[in-house]
């Protein structure tokens, strides 16, 4: 889900912005005193026609693979 994020923290004088891409990856934009909302899509829309799908780690899918198995084979899941 696409979003701006803007935050700010109580006591605090600036605001942190963040985007976050279709794939729910956080882009930091940065801490900015004031908000010129043109200047923030501008970035956002900058990030969104870049963002690429993030790649599957196939070697955590394959140890998740190997507990699970464990797990129905009745044994205590190891890493050793």
């Amino acid at each position: 889900m696409r979003q701006i994020k803007i935050n700010k923290h109580e006591g605090n004088t600036h605001y942190s912005v963040s985007v976050i891409d279709s794939y729910g990856k956080e882009h930091h934009i940065g801490y900015y005193k004031h908000i010129y909302t043109h200047k923030l899509e501008e970035k956002a829309q900058e990030i969104w026609l870049n963002e690429v799908k993030p790649e599957k780690d196939l070697m955590a899918e394959a140890i998740k693979q190997c507990i699970e198995i464990d797990r129905k084979a009745g044994r205590v899941p190891s890493l050793d």
